[in-house]
């Protein structure tokens, strides 16, 4: 916490570094906890592991889904949590760590380790054990997880306040007030931070709460998974994940409780309802359960919030219901400052292209009245962006300066979540004016440099022609913004290849 020198005058110095004397707890998103089973991993893999899990040989999915019984047990809010359950375990399944290597689902494309984040971090506080990772079983409900929240970050509190490093970082302070809570919440994590219990046996002393993407009205993205897909072709890894997503409460905790219901006779925008889910694929009680959470947590406010917003990125904002399937939309409806929505001259409805992460509309990023800080980047990576991790720094050392827009630029990256190995697909980049606004370089997991396709002008955007030669997960990179690198994970799978 300290280095020591001598002055020209022979002086012994010392400088302290600026350290935090508080807890801080990190609470990942969907998919960012290591989940396993009695016969291994069920989730957080090596990389090599993610092609033949989405094909049909990929038996730890079917490990995963939910029972009725086991649902029937979990949407007992009343029932007192387990010793296991509070540990994190479910059922033999349990949730043992935040995501230490990249991951990767259909439609949520890639999941970045929160290796860089929790390094950070622990530079800015008096000793590692300051740092709670709150690991998570991300398919079950968020109030569920947010109880098991409420009881850990409690007891991080309790211990941290009692370790001697606590105690020699506390006296430096002028006020010397002990130790509080700060919450670094990705994605997911935020609806858990927003439906803590915070008064009663576990009530929780919060000095900040730091937000990154996180889908407080949910995401369309939700209702796409869920959906069936009858519409087009869908490739077996959105199948895979289709199958086990209906029975996921958390799944159906992201669907989007906003009025993002288009109607055909261009009526007013209506939410979704548990009979819409039902129709197009997913659990009907879930979804009544979950937007009843909803409307339970909406009125809740964080302490001293800090939000950050992905921006910039093509995002699926609203969508529409044509005989029990779901066309999404990459456009929102204009709101009037009374709620209502903005009409054209001749009664038609504004719509706009407010954008959003690629996965969350910067809309439901926001609560509030707040104003967010806004980064160009995707939602799977918004919590290894440098700028990010810098403004949770900030925070978590008081020195924020509450500035709403990090860094310069709008790059925005396109890309498909599935392709097909040795067929050339091609990366959308937007934000750029020449083909040397910006370098796409594409590696595999692990870094190891693949290609780095030129940008070339086609069908009025700009576009790179990538062609990945086997099976597997390579990470999509594009700078040139002015901010990090927008990143994107991409999965190389071959639904004809011999696992399946």
């Amino acid at each position: 916490m300290s280095t020591t020198f001598r002055s020209p005058g022979l002086v012994v110095q010392t400088v302290r570094r600026n350290v935090s004397q508080d807890a801080v707890v990190v609470v990942p998103g969907i998919m960012g906890s290591v989940l396993k089973g009695p016969n291994g991993v069920l989730w957080g893999f090596r990389l090599g592991s993610y092609a033949r899990l989405w094909s049909r040989s990929g038996s730890s999915l079917n490990a995963l889904a939910l029972s009725e019984d086991q649902l029937g047990r979990l949407t007992d809010e009343a029932r007192e949590l387990t010793t296991d359950e509070i540990d994190g375990r479910f059922d033999h399944v349990a949730a043992t760590g935040l995501l230490k290597l990249p991951a990767y689902a259909p439609f949520l494309h890639g999941f970045e380790p929160y290796d860089s984040l929790i390094q950070r971090v622990g530079r800015c506080v008096a000793h590692p054990d300051a740092i709670l990772e709150f690991a998570y079983d991300w398919r079950l409900p968020v109030a569920y997880n947010a109880r098991r929240l409420a009881v850990k970050a409690a007891d991080h509190l309790q211990r941290w306040r009692a370790h001697p490093d606590h105690e020699a970082v506390r006296r430096l302070r002028p006020d010397g007030r002990p130790a509080r809570l700060v919450f670094v919440a990705h994605s997911m994590g935020g609806l858990l931070c927003r439906a803590l219990e915070r008064d009663g046996e576990h009530h929780l002393d919060i000095r900040a709460t730091i937000t990154l993407g996180t889908p407080f009205d949910g995401a369309v993205k939700a209702a796409m998974i869920l959906s069936r897909g009858e519409y087009a072709p869908v490739p077996l890894p959105r199948q895979r994940l289709h199958a086990m997503a209906t029975t996921l409460p958390g799944i159906h905790d992201l669907l989007p409780c906003y009025r993002c219901v288009e109607q055909d006779d261009d009526g007013d925008p209506r939410r979704l309802t548990p009979t819409d889910v039902a129709e197009f694929g997913g659990h009907e009680q879930l979804a009544a359960k979950a937007f009843a959470f909803h409307q339970r947590t909406s009125p809740l406010q964080l302490v001293n919030h800090h939000a950050l917003v992905g921006t910039a990125q093509p995002t699926l904002q609203s969508l529409s219901l044509r005989d029990g399937l779901v066309i999404p939309h990459r456009h929102t409806f204009q709101l009037h400052t009374d709620e209502g929505f903005v009409r054209e001259g001749s009664g038609v409805l504004v719509r706009i292209d407010d954008g959003g992460d690629g996965t969350v509309p910067r809309s439901s990023a926001t609560l509030g009245g707040l104003r967010p800080s806004t980064l160009p980047q995707q939602h799977g990576s918004l919590a290894r962006a440098s700028e990010a991790v810098q403004l949770v720094c900030d925070v978590i050392t008081e020195r924020d300066a509450g500035a709403p827009r990090l860094g310069e630029g709008e790059l925005g990256l396109e890309i498909p979540d599935v392709v097909a190995p040795g067929t050339q697909w091609s990366a959308v980049v937007s934000g750029v004016d020449s083909p040397n606004g910006a370098t796409c370089l594409i590696t595999d997991a692990q870094g190891r440099q693949i290609d780095r396709p030129r940008l070339q002008r086609c069908d009025g955007r700009w576009q790179a022609a990538i062609v990945l030669p086997d099976p597997g997960i390579f990470r999509v990179i594009v700078e040139g913004g002015g901010t990090s690198a927008i990143t994107q994970l991409v999965l190389a799978h071959d639904d004809g290849s011999p696992d399946d």
